[in-house]
């Protein structure tokens, strides 16, 4: 449907599009997940052929009423926010049952119900798809001139050198800063700063108790947010999440910290970037604790009251946030080629801030660095991280990459490649 008839605004084209274009190919029934406001019902209003928008009041007395007219119209037939009639689940499942052809509805949510024994298992009738924030990619009118695929580097090719001046430190903080929310990315820094600081308001106020009992103030869950942004792309335990929180909640416990952090991942603010286990040639331990990030570096920002003046004087919270720009990124293009986005440590110190694995066995490795000057710092932290891996088990990397956020894009003598953040592409 074109969405600037019906929702008012051009439709921004995104990454996610072929996959729910293929999932629509594959399956009865698509779920498309994500944070609030990252896009879902543009992206969803843009693949399908009719609508019903659950958080509209008139639709919502229909679906009490009679929820199974809800599910008529022309397919595939998008059904918005789902969940606030999770009724509808085991309707569309049933309705899948019944027929042969593929993309009946697309059901869109920006938070997971609990599971209850009402619903059945959607295995074989759903595909569900994730949806996140806009990439650096994404925002940019020509994004692909001289850029870096990651397909293509999985495919074996080399990409062009490309030594013109790029972003500067100043330009990547701007970056950093801009959020990724649609509605957000050419608002005027001063106003998006605002409505992030009301997104996590929100998120402590209203979304987060719907989801669980809260046995403490809306502050608890701020100062949460903030304390994980403050541990950004680190692996981080719940003990200290809950120190940073009892300023506000001094009762709170880790177990009452790792029951929030859930409902934070329910409501998709929060990310688990999980750990890489391959073997190893040495008698080191593997680190499997999985780093933390917020579902747009620009809310870690505005949590922690990050300015572009600030950022410009503090390096070090400045690569924390970009690593988890860059982790974000290739999570969205790791995902349109059906892999994930793991991390690597050993209890050597040797690390991987990204290894991306794909279903057919390849994978890649990748260190992320603020600034283009230490790429070669970057490959040789590479180099000596694969040493420690036993390649006779996961073979060898199929490629090795330095991304960062200032610099240029060329190969190394030793077949690593490096390229800045905004030269990356699907």
């Amino acid at each position: 449907m074109d969405t600037a008839t019906e929702l008012g605004h051009a439709y921004i084209p995104r990454v996610i599009d072929t996959l729910m274009a293929e999932a629509l190919d594959t399956a009865g029934a698509v779920l498309l997940e994500g944070a609030r406001a990252c896009g879902k019902t543009m992206t969803a209003m843009n693949a399908a052929k009719s609508y019903a928008l659950m958080d509209d009041p008139a639709t919502a007395t229909v679906a009490a009423i009679s929820p199974s007219a809800v599910l008529e119209g022309t397919a595939p037939r998008l059904l918005d926010e789902w969940q606030l009639s999770p009724q509808l689940w085991n309707l569309v499942r049933r309705r899948v049952d019944t027929s042969t052809e593929k993309g009946l509805f697309i059901l869109t949510g920006s938070a997971v119900p609990a599971d209850d024994a009402t619903r059945h298992t959607g295995a074989g009738r759903f595909l569900r798809i994730r949806e996140r924030t806009m990439t650096w990619h994404e925002r940019v009118a020509c994004p692909t001139e001289n850029g870096v695929s990651l397909r293509a580097l999985f495919d074996g090719d080399s990409p062009q050198t490309d030594l013109s001046a790029g972003l500067d430190y100043g330009q990547v903080v701007e970056r950093l800063l801009q959020p990724g929310f649609p509605a957000l990315v050419q608002m005027p820094a001063a106003r998006s700063k605002r409505m992030l600081l009301a997104y996590i308001d929100e998120v402590a106020r209203t979304d987060t108790p719907r989801l669980v009992e809260m046995r403490h103030d809306p502050a608890a869950i701020n100062q949460l947010i903030a304390a994980i942004a403050r541990n950004l792309a680190s692996e981080v335990e719940y003990t200290t999440l809950a120190k940073d929180i009892r300023t506000v909640a001094p009762s709170i416990t880790a177990e009452t910290v790792a029951t929030y952090i859930g409902v934070l991942e329910r409501l998709f603010v929060v990310e688990r970037q999980q750990a890489w286990t391959p073997g190893l040639r040495s008698r080191a331990r593997l680190r499997t604790s999985p780093r933390l990030h917020l579902a747009d570096p620009a809310l870690a920002a505005v949590s922690l009251g990050a300015s572009a003046s600030r950022l410009a004087i503090d390096p070090n919270t400045t690569g924390f946030l970009f690593e988890s720009a860059v982790y974000h990124d290739l999570t969205v293009f790791t995902t349109a080629l059906g892999g994930t986005v793991r991390h690597f440590r050993d209890s050597n110190g040797y690390e991987l801030d990204a290894v991306l694995t794909l279903p057919d066995g390849r994978w890649a490795a990748v260190e992320v660095k603020l600034g283009g000057g230490q790429a070669a710092v970057g490959a040789q932290s590479i180099a000596a991280s694969l040493n420690q891996i036993d390649s006779s088990q996961v073979g060898d990397p199929a490629f090795k990459l330095v991304i960062t956020g200032t610099g240029q894009t060329y190969r190394m003598d030793d077949g690593t490649i490096t390229c800045p953040l905004h030269k990356l592409t699907p």
